[in-house]
């Protein structure tokens, strides 16, 4: 095994990069003004020109924080500024991978792959590149040089891990290659497997480094993306609470603490985690076309209307939803309506608006499938329990032909959450035109399919456990419902919907302590909410009974 420590004259421009407005700061993307503001301390030494290493760095720490157009933007720069700079290449190629995110378009693979080529032919020309900066091109080469680049995406993921798993181990004080391990691991975990293998690899990497730099953003940012499942969540909530504080010039650094808050039921903590990520990215957003929306804006927007769901201020998950309205495109994935979709869909079924639901619009056509199957539940969910059931059928129908079709680009949002959406809905036709025995199977089968999968790292729309509580409530079927709520409680705290099903459930069971206390969680968390919503009544009215 070999062993090299960054530590030679060749890494003699050691540097620490915080506030301050870097060299060559022009290069910032477009709209993307991250060059005077805070982004956090990272260290990675390179051999290019003295001149460009604050700028260099400075763009390894945007790219920590998923700002991938102005790392790219800033990683082009340093490579015009010396043009001997192998490794800015490697940024660029770095700045066109998503791991937790959906696989680069072809455009975008072929860039990465004329960027890795580009990046070996100066390491190959005698210049000052180091073995070190050479083993991080070789890398990323394993993603996107031939003939990885004829594979489908999840191999080449692999290839990238073993690449990086061997970066990790040649060079033991490099904190970084550490680093984007931890986040190939945890992009690489099946959502299958709940024994977190790789997660569990990935924080015996990412926790102590981040007790030894608490400034890192990529430590506390990839800490929350390993622990973005309810059984791992508390683990990084030292994380979320500190990563706003570490690049506060980021949106998404704004936004991230939210996927630990949302799995802990904290949602005062998510609403202004997420008003100050959409203010932010607001401010940023590039000006485009008038009915198109940045996804650092609307994928905070998604989850602050989650949250201002769960406290009942409806009104201003409202406003949210007319806010996004007059976007009929995303930038940079212009197909990519998931985030679109999710806030109308959440606005409707949160609030038990079935007729609201089943008249939910489709998105333009070239949708993507995930956003159509996710509007074709909600459709059928609310076709079924406002009594249209041959439209409900209509909507299953399609929604079974996306599941059969469907190949998901990550194993958090491919077949088994098509399938969970499918049962639900299903259970509730079923239900409704009298054949009970096949609906609880249905609700059973997706409550354990969704227990035994982590299912995509975004809130729930809604849980399988809560409709099957819900389903349950309506088949008279008390205390099995307040089990199901239960157990839904568990995987999701504070959850209004399921708050009031489980008191419903045990009031129902004759069961009043347990009513009594999950009515007054009820009422705690819905106590900034607008009073509309019938529940609330229903929960007072028991709490005043003597």
């Amino acid at each position: 095994m070999r062993v090299r420590q960054p530590g030679s004259t060749a890494f003699a421009f050691l540097l620490c990069v915080t506030v301050a407005q870097p060299a060559l700061g022009q290069y910032e993307g477009a709209g993307h003004d991250h060059g005077a503001g805070q982004v956090g301390r990272v260290t990675f030494p390179i051999s290019c020109r003295p001149a460009v290493q604050p700028a260099f760095t400075r763009a390894v720490a945007l790219l920590h924080s998923f700002a991938y157009e102005a790392a790219d933007a800033q990683f082009r720069g340093v490579a015009t500024a010396d043009s001997n700079c192998a490794i800015a290449w490697w940024g660029v190629a770095m700045s066109l991978l998503h791991p937790v995110w959906p696989p680069p378009v072809p455009a975008d693979l072929d860039s990465g792959r004329r960027a890795v080529v580009r990046a070996t032919e100066l390491a190959g020309k005698g210049t000052r590149t180091t073995p070190r900066e050479r083993d991080y091109i070789a890398a990323i080469a394993a993603y996107f040089a031939p003939p990885q680049a004829s594979m489908p995406h999840a191999e080449r993921m692999l290839a990238y891990e073993a690449a990086m798993e061997r970066l990790w181990r040649d060079y033991p004080g490099d904190d970084e290659a550490a680093t984007f391990y931890a986040l190939v691991l945890t992009a690489n975990a099946s959502q299958t497997d709940t024994t977190y293998a790789r997660q569990r690899r990935a924080n015996a990497i990412l926790l102590p480094l981040f007790r030894r730099h608490p400034d890192h953003p990529g430590l506390a940012h990839y800490i929350i993306h390993t622990n973005d499942s309810p059984a791992l969540a508390a683990n990084a909530l030292p994380a979320a609470r500190r990563y706003a504080r570490i690049a506060p010039a980021v949106p998404h650094a704004l936004h991230m603490p939210t996927h630990i808050f949302v799995r802990l039921g904290l949602w005062d903590d998510a609403i202004r985690s997420n008003v100050a990520s959409a203010a932010s990215a607001r401010r940023q957003e590039p000006t485009r076309h008038a009915d198109s929306i940045w996804l650092a804006r609307v994928h905070p927007l998604d989850y602050l209307t989650y949250a201002y769901l769960q406290e009942g201020r409806d009104s201003a998950a409202v406003r949210v939803r007319a806010e996004v309205s007059v976007a009929s495109q995303v930038f940079p994935q212009p197909n990519d309506h998931q985030e679109l979709a999710n806030i109308p869909i959440r606005v409707a079924l949160e609030r038990g608006r079935w007729r609201e639901a089943a008249a939910l619009p489709l998105g333009p056509p070239g949708t993507e499938r995930r956003a159509e199957a996710l509007t074709r539940f909600a459709r059928a969910l609310g076709d079924a329990r406002s009594g249209d059931t041959a439209a409900a059928r209509a909507e299953l129908r399609s929604l079974e032909e996306i599941e059969r079709a469907f190949v998901g680009p990550l194993p958090r949002i491919s077949g088994p959450s098509m399938t969970i959406l499918r049962l639900g809905a299903a259970a509730w036709l079923d239900a409704l035109t009298g054949d009970t025995i096949r609906a609880t199977q249905e609700a059973d089968s997706a409550e354990r399919l969704e227990e035994a999968s982590e299912g995509t790292p975004a809130p729930p729309v809604p849980p399988a456990g809560e409709l099957r509580g819900e389903l349950l409530l309506y088949l008279h079927q008390p205390r099995a419902a307040e089990d199901a709520f239960e157990r839904t409680l568990r995987r999701e705290p504070n959850r209004a919907r399921t708050l009031f099903g489980a008191a419903q459930a045990a009031e129902l069971a004759n069961d009043p302590a347990v009513a009594r206390t999950r009515y007054a969680q009820f009422l705690a968390v819905m106590a900034h909410g607008d009073g509309a919503r019938p529940e609330v009544e229903i929960a007072k009215r028991y709490l005043a009974k003597p």
